[in-house]
């Protein structure tokens, strides 16, 4: 039996989740109110159904998939489960273990820190996907942990969006997530940084031959942030995610706060269609230098 699935809310990464589910067959549905058609085109040009609103597509769904900007996370949990949802709610924004957890609190009814017990409203998943957005050749996982990871593991089988079921609580596809992209997208804004302190002192240059001759792929790797500046205005609240995760482990958080503020520096780039030249995100980054 086909489930009912709300994608809610389908950007870049929510839409390509929701036309792997589509291209299987599933019912996937969106709603419209309030988002962007720019947002309404892909949705439906990824095979997703309008609903028109958040409470219609409570009503109507099986599966609340969560895929939105960290800093939402909370509340969007919070709207689904005052519209009652009871269904199975799944979480895969990137976020930390113990804010997914109380995510998990909310949609279930539960007491806070206490997600999955006393349950009076939705069965909780915790996801967290790793890779780019699951279309054409690309190809993307998704960790799931939860007593329901099984039940959305087999919706997403054979598709470009593959699923692991891992055997930890609620919290560890949130922690898995936490720690993959403190590496992938910190190390990233680390090495723009760099460039930029290199650039300041006039080094720049004699760095890039160094990194060339003992560090091979350090000068191509400090150029990624050129492809992710568009984004960077969401990666934002993922690095405090990312830092609230080290600070709840008794580690230093600031190597991600700091990551959170050089991709703050790039919100300008948001709304550009053409992926900037590296020369324009190090001025963009090194302009309040001061020198």
């Amino acid at each position: 039996m086909k489930a009912t699935i709300a994608m809610l809310h389908p950007g870049d990464m929510g839409s390509a989740v929701g036309a792997c589910l589509a291209a299987k067959g599933e019912r996937v549905i969106f709603a419209s109110e309030g988002r962007s058609a720019a947002t309404r085109a892909r949705a439906e040009s990824a095979g997703l159904q309008d609903c028109r609103t958040l409470k219609a597509c409570v009503e109507a769904a099986d599966i609340v998939l969560s895929v939105c900007p960290p800093h939402g996370a909370l509340e969007l949990a919070r709207e689904v489960a005052a519209a009652g949802f009871r269904g199975v709610y799944v979480d895969a924004n990137a976020i930390s273990p113990e804010n997914s957890r109380t995510v998990g609190a909310i949609v279930s009814g539960a007491s806070a820190g206490a997600a999955g017990s006393d349950r009076q409203g939705a069965d909780y998943v915790d996801a967290g996907i790793v890779g780019p957005p699951p279309r054409g050749t690309a190809r993307a996982r998704l960790f799931l942990a939860g007593p329901r990871a099984g039940r959305i593991a087999v919706l997403f089988e054979g598709t470009p969006m593959q699923p692991v079921v891992l055997e930890g609580e609620v919290g560890s596809a949130s922690a898995l997530k936490a720690c993959y992209a403190a590496w992938t997208k910190g190390s990233t804004a680390l090495l723009a940084a760099i460039r930029v302190l290199a650039r300041v002192e006039g080094v720049e240059a004699q760095l890039l031959e160094e990194w060339k001759r003992s560090q091979g792929d350090l000068p191509k790797r400090s150029e990624n942030i050129v492809g992710h500046a568009h984004k960077a205005w969401r990666w934002i609240g993922e690095m405090e995610e990312i830092a609230a995760s080290f600070g709840a482990a008794g580690l230093p958080q600031g190597f991600h706060l700091a990551s959170a503020d050089i991709y703050r520096l790039l919100e300008g780039f948001k709304d550009r269609t053409e992926p900037p030249v590296i020369d324009e995100v190090l001025a963009m980054i090194g302009g309040r230098s001061g020198r």
